[in-house]
């Protein structure tokens, strides 16, 4: 899985392309920083349009980074299929914002 760190305006967003699994926590882990990093960044949206499968351990990625990001919000983008219904069975939306 590749992840790309982008900032507009105020908003930080990560792309997230392949599966999300524990292979993958270097570079979420890297692209989170970037988002930790941008003073200016009010908001957080992590995209998972190019995402068809995650696993546990990334729900776990996305917990220790909302934990870090602190009371700025963070919105899941693009999120479909087997990904929804993780994240739903997993009550993530009561934790993060969904688009």
């Amino acid at each position: 899985m590749e992840a790309s760190f982008s900032l507009n305006d105020n908003t930080a967003r990560i792309t997230l392309s392949g599966d999300f699994t524990f292979e993958a926590h270097r570079s979420f882990k890297e692209a989170g920083q970037h988002a930790l990093d941008s003073a200016n960044a009010s908001a957080l949206e992590i995209d998972f349009a190019a995402v068809d499968y995650m696993d546990s351990a990334a729900l776990g990625m996305l917990l220790l980074l909302r934990e870090r990001f602190g009371a700025r919000p963070i919105r899941l983008i693009n999120t479909r299929g087997t990904v929804k219904a993780v994240l739903d069975v997993a009550n993530f939306g009561r934790l993060f914002q969904f688009e």
